[in-house]
This record gives C-alpha cells, sequence and structure tokens, in this order.
C-alpha cells in the first residue's frame, strides 16, 4: 500500500499531530480515520474545547448527569475534558506503544488561569496526572517565568509535560532548561527517566501576523517586502539551530545515557491565517527532523492534498535565519519585543476561553 504524505513526512523524522479534539472527532471513527492517514498525536487547549462544548448537543447528556449529581460548574468541566482526553488517549495507545513513545500523545492544558502561580499549577498537573491516568498525556503549561519552575517539578515527579506558548529563542532555552533539569532532579531521586517525555511547542503564524502589519504600515521599499511572510520560519530556524546545540552538548548526551530522551520541538499555531499564502505555508516551511507540527484538520487535509515532501528545516540555517531577524531589527522592528507581547496575549487569550468555556457549560446546566 502507498505511504500517505504523512506517513512520508515521517521518514524525514516529523510526527503529524492533530490540533483539535471533539466527542464528534472521537465517538464517529472520524479520529481513526484520520490516524489511518498518518496522525500521531492530538493536542487541545481551552480555545478548542470551548468550540466543541459551546457548539451543538454532543455534551449534554454528560452535562446533564452530572448536574443531576451535584457537580459544580468546574467539576462539570473537569469530568468532560477528562473523559475526551481519556478516549482519545485510548485510541491513540497502539501508536505510543509501537514508536516505543516517541508518538501517541494527547496534551491537556493546564487551568489558564495559573499560568503565573508556580505552585498552583504543580499541584493542578499533579492532580491532573493522577485523573487522566494515562502514560501517553502531556500536561500542557505555559512559558512562563512562573511556568519554568513548575516544568522541571512535574518532570521531576516524572509527569509528560508539554510547554506551550513559546515564542521567542529566549522562551525556548529556558524551557529546554527546564527540561534539562527536571530530567536531572528525577534521575536524582532514583526515578527513571525512560517513559517520561516533552515537548517544546513553538507558536508559529502569530509572528508573521504581527511583524507583516508591521511592515505593511512601513513606506514601501524593496527590503519590506522582501521580508513579509518570512519572520515566522527564520525565529522557527533559530530555535530549531538550539535544539540541535543541546542535543549535542555534553549536558543533554549524559542524561541520554541514562534513559533520557530528547525533548522534541513542535511547530504549533500552524493554520494559515494570511489568504495571500499558501495553506501549507507553515507546515512545508517547517519540515524537521525530531520535531511534531500540530495542525488543524483543515491543513492537515491540505496538506495531505498537495503537500510536497521536502526536508525544509535544518540545523545549519542560523546564518540565513539571523539575517532576517537582524534585517527587520534594522526598520525598528524588534522580534524580542514582538515574542514578549505574543505571549502576554496568548495567556490573556486562553484565560479568556476558559472563562468562557466554564460560562458555556453553566448556560447550558441552566437550560435543564
Amino acid at each position: 500500500m502507498a505511504k500517505t504524505t504523512i506517513e512520508r513526512l515521517g521518514e524525514l523524522g516529523q510526527s503529524i499531530w492533530l490540533d483539535y479534539i471533539s466527542r464528534p472527532l472521537i465517538t464517529s471513527g472520524r479520529l481513526k480515520e484520520l490516524i489511518g492517514a498518518g496522525v500521531t498525536g492530538m493536542t487541545s487547549n481551552p480555545t478548542i474545547f470551548d468550540q466543541a462544548i459551546s457548539s451543538g448537543s454532543a455534551y449534554d447528556e454528560q452535562i446533564r448527569g452530572l448536574k443531576k449529581a451535584g457537580k459544580s460548574v468546574f467539576e462539570i468541566y473537569d469530568d468532560i475534558t477528562i473523559k475526551d482526553i481519556q478516549a482519545a488517549a485510548d485510541i491513540f495507545k497502539p501508536i505510543y506503544e509501537r514508536t516505543k513513545g516517541l508518538d501517541g500523545y494527547v496534551s491537556l492544558e493546564i487551568n489558564p488561569q495559573l499560568a503565573y502561580k508556580t505552585q498552583e499549577t504543580i499541584e493542578e498537573g499533579k492532580r491532573l496526572a493522577k485523573k487522566v491516568d494515562r502514560p501517553n498525556v502531556m500536561f500542557k503549561v505555559p512559558a512562563t517565568d512562573a511556568g519554568y519552575k513548575a516544568i522541571q517539578a512535574l518532570l521531576a515527579e516524572g509527569i509528560n509535560v508539554n510547554i506551550t506558548l513559546i515564542f521567542s529563542l529566549e522562551q525556548y532555552r529556558k524551557t529546554a532548561a527546564a527540561y534539562l533539569a527536571g530530567i536531572k532532579k528525577l534521575l536524582q531521586n532514583k526515578g527513571d527517566a525512560r517513559p517520561v517525555r516533552s515537548v517544546a511547542s513553538v507558536f508559529v503564524s502569530r509572528i508573521d501576523t504581527t511583524v507583516d502589519a508591521l511592515l505593511d504600515k512601513l513606506p514601501e521599499n524593496k527590503e519590506a517586502l522582501y521580508l513579509t511572510g518570512k519572520a515566522a520560519k527564520a525565529n522557527a530556524n533559530l530555535i530549531y539551530c538550539a535544539y540541535a546545540q543541546i542535543c549535542a552538548g555534553d549536558e543533554f548526551k549524559g542524561l541520554k545515557k541514562q534513559g533520557a530522551s530528547v525533548q522534541r520541538v513542535l511547530w504549533g499555531s500552524t493554520g494559515t491565517k494570511n489568504p495571500a499564502y499558501s495553506d501549507i505555508k507553515y507546515v512545508a516551511e517547517l519540515v524537521g527532523k525530531d520535531t511534531v507540527n500540530t495542525v488543524p484538520e483543515k491543513t492537515l487535509q491540505a496538506f495531505l492534498d498537495h503537500g510536497v515532501i521536502e526536508k525544509t528545516c535544518t540545523a545549519d540555517a542560523a546564518d540565513e535565519a539571523q539575517e532576517v531577524i537582524d534585517s527587520l531589527q534594522k526598520l525598528g522592528i524588534d522580534i524580542n519585543d514582538i515574542c514578549a507581547q505574543l505571549l502576554t496575549d496568548g495567556v490573556i487569550a486562553f484565560e479568556r476561553s476558559f472563562v468562557s468555556l466554564l460560562d458555556a457549560i453553566e448556560k447550558k446546566t441552566k437550560g435543564m
């Protein structure tokens, strides 16, 4: 049987995960179809769950039963999301086993209202890990100063972590350092590093959206035109080069000998937002070894239809990428300032989605 486009990506070392979850996706058999096309994992976030739960009636029966049982709105949310995560994780379990823990993961976001609270994030991560009780689930923690400390603590407990909302190279370096420190502590406590996995989720398209808008405001010139649509890839390439350096470093090599796995880079926010760009721009431009790309289903279908298999993200592209960042700086566009604002905006957006999700559940309970 001929391999799908996504399966051929796997031969270059990249996994494709689905950036979506819903009860109908799981129960209809659609998720299994996507797995058959080559999807090897899944990510979720408060915005995705808000869309899934607030639209339609797929969750109404469970909500009604939980309401009768006297559950609070948060407890109903907790039970709903965990049920979906467990069901999806069970479907992905054969991939997890076949790939020996490389793929087959489902990610669940820790309450985004805790993004700047270290201890509360740790406690919530431990609670969720115990309640979900699946080896192939990752718990998402944002790359904030409070988050880095929580990441270390959760990894030291043997809990899989997906570090999210990474925009800048500095955030990535801190994320990688937190991973190494957490694994080191796990080993010092006589823990087993072999089953513990983590990904560093780098958000991509939002950088182009922001930078392109700033370039559009500049007087027309060839440099601004040339740089349009290039910032996100350049930033991602710098992060990938840093990842390669860390993997080649003595600190990671020492941990690897004791059973530690690489913390793969995951490209997130890879749906194309600018209609002038290719609908697979942020997949086609970021094909690299030991990476994951989590995509919306629309982008997934587009890549299955007309994706080209070619390695486009390499560990020797730092100079070219830095030229783009430096050129932007000369035009008054500071990528670090942009990334800092995107992190703040990202946390706020997830907080709002979380509140909206709870409101949607509350409205449903009142109508029952």
